[in-house]
């Protein structure tokens, strides 16, 4: 899915919130965010995989959705935070029921190779 298709006002509902979590990362750092405010570098060390550049890139999308909120304090050096906005927590509960077909999904594909071994 493309970018451009989160912009998209003629689609249904459940496209349009899947096309701001679309991507490998986004729903992770829904759920990482859960736990409260941190700072990029925390982030990445929780996400092994993740680039700075592929962090930075989906927690400013995630930031112009209205999932996420950048604060910004002024102390040298600078130190950045993300938290979930009220819009991006909403979201992160709504998830919450899909993460556990998931959860079920997964425990049935792993019932499933143990009868076949």
């Amino acid at each position: 899915m493309t970018r451009s298709r989160a912009q998209d006002m003629d689609v249904c509902g459940v496209t349009a919130a899947v096309a701001v979590i679309d991507g490998k990362w986004k729903t992770g750092l829904l759920w990482r965010l859960e736990d409260g405010p941190q700072r990029p570098g925390e982030l990445r060390r929780r996400m092994p995989g993740l680039s700075e550049k592929v962090l930075t890139q989906a927690l400013r999308e995630m930031e112009s959705d209205g999932l996420v909120h950048r604060e910004v304090h002024d102390v040298l050096p600078l130190k950045t935070e993300y938290s979930l906005t009220d819009f991006g927590r909403e979201l992160a509960d709504a998830l919450g029921p899909v993460a556990d077909w998931g959860h079920r999904r997964m425990e049935r594909m792993a019932e499933e190779r143990q009868s076949v071994s």
